[in-house]
C-alpha cells in the first residue's frame, strides 16, 4: 500500500496535550456551576460573553420581539429549511415501528418507543449564528414528541441573535436561555436554582462544549461526540481543483482546530489543490481562521487506488466526506466510519449543514466507527416489555429458566422461575434444584 502525505496538519501528540488542558478547564467550570448555581452562570456569562442579565431565559414578549426583527425573507429561508428537516425526521420516526410478536403460545413480547422527557439543545453562536443547529436538535426533538426542549444560545455580539430565536421558537423549544459554552451546557446537565435539568443533551459546538458533554455523559445521556468540524474530500481527476479547494477551506472556517482532508488518487489534483487552497485563503473574508485550520489541522493524502481510499478513509472517519469520483456509489456502497456522505459535485457540506434536510450533528474524533450522527431515534428510547398470558406457557418457560439459573448458580433467580412452575404448572419443585422439563413431566402424568 502506498500512501503520500503531501501536507501533514498537527502531530497527535499535540493534539492531544490540547485535549488535555480544555478537560482541566471544563472540569474546574462544570464544579463551579454545581456549587454555586445561578450565580456561577451569571459570572462566567459576564466573563465569557461580556453578557450582564439577571435572567437568561427569555420570557414570551421578549422572544416576539426578538423574532419581529427577522426580515421576511430570511423567515421564509428558515421556514423552508426546517420544513426539510423536519420532514427527513418525520421519515425516520416512521420507520420506527412499535412491535409486539408472540414466539410460542401464551407468551407475548414487544417494544415500544417512548420519548425522552427532557432534552436540553445546544445552538452555537458566538462566533457565527448557527441557526441551522436549531432545527436539527430543536425541531427533530418536537418530531419526536419530547415533551420538554429547551434551549441554549450564546449572545451574539451582545444579544440574542433575532434569526436564531427565530429557529428555535419556530422549531418547539419550550425554554429559551441566553447561555453559552460551558456554562450552558453546564446549566442543562447538572441543573440550577432557575433550571430543571434534563435527561439529554444535543447539539455541536466547540472543543469545550464537547468535553463538557463528555465529562457529564452518565449523569446525562448525551447524542455523540460532536467536537470541532472535520471535513474529508475525496476526489479523482473528474474534478478541479477549485471545487476540492473551496470545499475544504468551507469547512476549515468554522473554528481554528478544524480537520481538513484531501484524499486522492491524482498528484495532479493534489498539487494543483494545494495552490488553490493559497489562492482562496488570500481573498476570504473568513482567511484568518480558516488559515489557521488548514495550517495546523489541513492534510493532503495521495493514495495509488480506490481500495487505498476507502481504507484511509474509514480509518480516519471524518465527520463530512464530500466525494467526487468516477464512482460515488462504490464509496457509498463500501465505506463504512464516517459522519454524513455528500455525493457528486452537485452536493456539498453546506447543503447539509444548513438546508438539504439529513442532520448535521455528526460524529467526530472516529466516533464515526460506532456512532452515526443526531437523528429522531435519539430522543427516542425502544423499552422492551413482556407478558405470559397462559399457565402452560408460564410452566415451561419457567422450567427452562429454572435449569438456566441454576447453570450460573442463581439459585435465587431459579425460585423465581420455580414458584411458576408449581403454581401454573402443578409440578413439585425442591427448593434449590432445578425444574425438570415441563412438557415432559405432564406427558407423564
Amino acid at each position: 500500500m502506498t500512501i503520500t502525505y503531501l501536507k501533514q496538519g498537527k502531530p497527535e501528540a499535540d493534539r492531544a496535550e490540547d485535549d488535555v488542558h480544555t478537560a482541566s478547564i471544563v472540569a474546574a467550570t462544570l464544579k463551579d456551576i454545581e456549587n454555586r448555581g445561578d450565580q456561577a452562570l451569571h459570572d462566567l456569562a459576564i466573563k465569557f460573553d461580556n453578557y450582564d442579565k439577571d435572567t437568561y431565559r427569555l420570557g414570551n414578549a421578549e422572544i416576539a420581539e426578538i423574532i419581529s426583527q427577522v426580515a421576511p425573507s430570511d423567515m421564509a429561508d428558515i421556514k423552508f429549511a426546517q420544513d426539510n428537516v423536519r420532514k427527513f425526521a418525520q421519515a425516520q420516526r416512521d420507520s420506527m415501528l412499535d412491535i409486539e410478536v408472540e414466539p410460542m403460545p401464551g407468551v407475548i413480547l414487544g417494544h415500544k418507543n417512548i420519548p425522552v422527557q427532557s432534552v436540553g439543545c445546544y445552538v452555537p453562536g458566538g462566533k457565527f449564528p448557527m441557526v441551522a443547529s436549531a432545527h436539527m436538535s430543536v425541531a427533530t426533538a418536537s418530531v419526536a414528541g419530547v415533551p420538554r426542549i429547551i434551549a441554549c444560545t450564546p449572545p451574539f455580539k451582545g444579544e440574542p441573535n433575532p434569526a436564531v430565536i427565530a429557529a428555535m421558537h419556530l422549531g418547539g423549544a419550550h425554554e429559551i436561555y441566553v447561555l453559552g459554552g460551558i456554562q450552558a451546557v453546564g446549566a442543562m446537565a447538572i441543573g440550577t436554582e432557575t433550571i430543571d435539568p434534563v435527561h439529554l443533551l444535543v447539539g455541536p459546538g466547540n472543543a469545550f462544549v464537547a468535553e463538557a458533554k463528555r465529562q457529564l455523559f452518565g449523569r446525562v445521556g448525551i447524542d455523540l461526540f460532536a467536537g470541532p468540524t472535520e471535513t474529508m474530500v475525496i476526489a479523482d481527476d473528474t474534478v478541479d481543483a477549485e471545487m476540492c479547494a473551496t470545499d475544504l477551506l468551507g469547512q476549515a472556517e468554522h473554528g481554528y482546530n478544524s480537520p481538513c482532508v484531501l484524499l486522492t488518487n491524482s498528484r495532479k489534483l493534489a498539487e494543483q489543490t494545494l495552490s488553490e487552497i493559497d489562492r482562496i485563503l488570500n481573498i476570504l473574508p473568513t482567511s484568518e481562521t480558516a488559515r489557521v485550520s488548514w495550517d495546523d489541522y489541513g492534510e493532503v493524502i495521495l493514495c495509488d487506488t480506490y481500495d487505498e481510499m476507502l481504507q484511509v478513509a474509514d480509518d480516519i472517519a471524518s465527520e463530512h466526506v464530500q466525494v467526487m469520483t468516477n464512482r460515488d456509489d462504490w464509496f457509498l456502497d463500501n465505506m463504512t466510519c464516517y459522519g454524513a456522505l455528500f455525493l457528486g459535485a452537485r452536493t456539498n457540506v453546506a447543503n447539509g449543514d444548513k438546508v438539504i434536510g439529513t442532520n448535521h450533528t455528526l460524529p467526530t474524533k472516529k466516533a464515526g466507527r460506532y456512532t452515526g450522527g443526531l437523528w429522531v431515534g435519539k430522543y427516542l428510547k425502544t423499552h422492551s416489555y413482556q407478558k405470559i398470558t397462559t399457565d402452560e406457557a408460564a410452566a415451561e418457560i419457567g422450567a427452562y429458566g429454572s435449569r438456566l439459573c441454576m447453570l450460573e448458580g442463581f439459585v435465587g433467580h431459579a425460585e423465581q422461575c420455580n414458584l411458576r412452575v408449581r403454581r401454573y404448572g402443578g409440578v413439585n419443585v425442591p427448593y434449590g434444584k432445578g425444574a425438570p422439563a415441563y412438557r415432559q413431566n405432564t406427558d407423564t402424568k
